[in-house]
Order: structure tokens, then sequence, then C-alpha cells
């Protein structure tokens, strides 16, 4: 299992918030690109940026996230606001090793499917979920939809993985939702990859003991409840 570092922008700089919520910002570091550098110091072989003003259209850093690809030595996911071909395209071209769509790909199956097939491999999807239901538009609107029901409805399509966030536990440190991830690990055919809550190596190796493929991480690496060099190095695959 691999170990990935969020980088969550917004307004130019890396934040943390607290479940979502723009109204409780517990981190902002001011220099995105030297987080970038620093996590991959650390030996971080992946690194995942979000667009938190595209996702929730306050505006969008696509410009910073242009300059992350063209310094970053680590292969980065990049997601938040992606919701036209064009924008995924153009992310790819950019050097993004996967891009990560939610909203409409979630809302616009045809859509999601149209990307996948031109991209195999290079898409991934991430299901927000707050007690098993998705969520979408920033964490907003609640879906009268079932994950596990959602991932059966896809099918085969040939995505790089699905990323799974549970949102009532983001930005809390309680520890991740181990039955929501088994249960989607269990239904998926693609990779999983597990965010929200993750708080303790024993969190991660709970979740690769149920066959995830990584996980995302936020609040504790920045908090410095997880030591970056022993994660990087246990989790780097």
């Amino acid at each position: 299992m691999i170990a990935i570092p969020a980088i969550d922008l917004r307004e130019g700089c890396v934040v943390q918030l607290i479940g979502g919520d723009f109204e409780k910002e517990k981190i902002r570091l001011g220099d995105p690109r030297d987080v970038a550098r620093r996590w991959a110091g650390y030996g971080f072989q992946r690194l995942h940026v979000v667009d938190l003003d595209a996702a929730t259209n306050r505006g969008n850093n696509r410009s910073l996230i242009r300059d992350l690809l063209a310094d970053s030595t680590a292969p980065i996911h990049v997601g938040g606001g992606v919701r036209t071909t064009e924008a995924v395209e153009s992310l790819l071209a950019d050097g993004a090793r996967s891009v990560v769509v939610g909203t409409r790909a979630i809302e616009d199956e045809d859509w999601l499917r149209e990307i996948a097939e031109a991209n195999p491999g290079a898409i991934l999807l991430a299901a927000d979920v707050r007690e098993r239901r998705i969520v979408t538009h920033g964490w907003t609107r609640e879906l009268p939809r079932n994950i596990l029901d959602f991932i059966e409805e896809l099918g085969g399509l040939p995505l790089g993985g699905l990323l799974v966030t549970a949102v009532h536990r983001e930005g809390q440190m309680a520890g991740t939702d181990l039955p929501l991830m088994e249960d989607v690990a269990a239904a998926s055919s693609w990779p999983v990859f597990a965010s929200g809550g993750i708080s303790s190596m024993n969190d991660l190796r709970s979740l690769e003991d149920r066959g995830l493929a990584g996980a995302v991480l936020g609040m504790a690496l920045y908090t410095g409840v997880l030591d970056p060099r022993l994660l990087a190095e246990e989790f780097s695959e």
C-alpha cells in the first residue's frame, strides 16, 4: 500500500479543513511548491493535489497546479472541479499522473465512461461519502445513492482507481471508517484509495490488511501526528 500526502489548495495556499468546512480552516501554508518538495524529500512516491476553490466554484488554482506539475519529482494526482473533457486532457498534458473526477462524473456516467475509455488507467473516480451516501459539489449535496450500489452500477470501466473519502471523518483525526473501506475494497474491481480521518500507523496497517491500494493523508501529516519519514518508508508502494 502507498501513503500519499494531500496538498489541498485554497487561495494559492495549502490548507487543511476540519470536516471539509471552509469556516474551520486549521492549517494554512503559503508556499505550495515548498510543501510539495518537502513531502517528496521525505520519500513519498506520489502526491495528491486538490483545487478546493475550483471544487466549490470559488475560482481556481490552475496556474499553481501547472507549476507544481512542472516542479515536482513525485508523480501527482490532480483533482478538484474537473468537469470537462478539456480540463482532463489539459491536466494530463501538463504531466498529471492521474486526474481525479468527482461531481460531474458521478452525476453524468456517460461522460465518465467517455473520459475513462479515452484515457484508460489515468482517471481516478472520487466518491466522497458521508455515512455511506455519496456527496457532491464540495460536500454540499447528498445523493440518495449508496456507495456500494454505485460501484456495482459502474461495471468494468477502465478506471485507474477509486478514491473514497469518509467525509464524516475528514480532518478530525478520529480514525478511518474501516468497515466502509473494507466493504468498498471488497466490492471494487479497481484499486481503492482511502481518505478521511486516518491518524495512526495502525489505521494504515488495517487498511493494508483489508486490500486497500493506498491512503491519502492530510491533517495527521500536517500536524505532526504521523512521522513522515517512517510513513514514507513503510508505505512506499
